[in-house]
């Protein structure tokens, strides 16, 4: 049954990436999830050590196979499971601005070479852009579907510290602008529920983003994964991790204030199971959108109808 928003065909109240990729292609588009082996400057040492305190840092199962042994491979699954011949391909682990342009040029020739490849999506730090490498993209923009994902997790720079991002909201804006005037789509990531941070922080963070007009927003639910400091914060006892229905009722208070042509790109997130450790509710992910959908029903909003 149709919803009734502008940006849905089915029972949804806010603008999903599937509604607009199936409107911009025609038909479905996946997303093939690759590893590049970029690093991050919180990483190697040139800002700071360890990355951010929730990652995992390389002890999970990251692929250190050919981007284009990769891509096959993925993609062959893929087809198993929907009836589509149109990928997005998804620069994900790390940083993967974090180079020069000619080296970033010869790898993203390479993965928009692959078969049937429609676009692509990369993942980064706003502190891993500069003039070039912003050039670079609107080139690319031009010519294929691109959308450049900034890692910012939350406005307030007492947070940033606390989670070891080693760059500013300022860092943040100033990148965000560099793209913004080049016409690059940007998809900003949100986490909810990071150590110290109320809900009205949380709040503050989405209608901030939300008045810079990104093209797409990410909305994270925090995982706390094992063998990460954040671990031992949670254990510790320093925390709290989200309840379900707390959860769903903050996702619907964003969504609220979200422009309703920014496209929500995600709700919730996949934790990896082999090292969550809490919430473990998040791993019916289906139920938590199902949650979310009703919650929304329930309120008789939308996406942007409280601003």
């Amino acid at each position: 049954m149709k919803s009734g928003f502008l940006y849905s065909d089915d029972n949804k109240r806010y603008h999903t990436q599937n509604y607009h990729l199936r409107h911009t292609f025609g038909s479905k588009v996946a997303k093939i999830s690759l590893d590049a082996g970029f690093t991050c400057p919180n990483i190697d040492g040139s800002k700071g050590r360890g990355g951010c305190i929730y990652c995992l840092n390389g002890s999970g199962s990251a692929s250190r196979d050919s981007l284009e042994s990769q891509f096959y491979t993925i993609k062959e699954q893929m087809t198993k499971k929907w009836e589509t011949d149109k990928f997005i391909v998804y620069l994900q682990a790390h940083s993967n601005t974090y180079a020069d342009a000619n080296t970033l040029e010869r790898i993203y020739s390479e993965v928009l070479g692959f078969e049937n490849v429609v676009g692509m999506s990369v993942a980064t730090r706003a502190d891993c852009i500069d003039e070039s490498v912003a050039d670079l993209l609107s080139e690319i923009s031009k010519s294929t579907y691109l959308n450049v994902e900034l890692g910012l997790q939350s406005v307030f720079d007492s947070t940033a510290k606390l989670i070891n991002r080693c760059h500013t909201f300022d860092q943040f804006k100033k990148t965000y602008d560099m793209l913004y005037k080049r016409d690059i789509k940007v998809c900003v990531h949100l986490i909810n529920g990071l150590p110290g941070e109320t809900r009205k922080m949380m709040m503050e963070s989405v209608r901030t983003v939300a008045d810079m007009d990104p093209f797409s927003i990410k909305l994270h639910l925090l995982h706390v994964l094992r063998t990460t400091p954040i671990a031992k914060m949670y254990e510790r006892g320093e925390f709290q991790t989200f309840e379900l229905f707390d959860y769903v009722s903050l996702i619907c208070d964003e969504l609220e204030i979200i422009k309703p042509e920014t496209v929500i790109q995600r709700l919730t997130g996949d934790g990896d199971k082999e090292y969550l450790i809490s919430p473990l509710w998040s791993m019916k992910k289906f139920v938590v959108l199902d949650e979310i959908d009703k919650e929304m029903e329930r309120r008789g909003t939308f996406q942007g109808s409280k601003r």
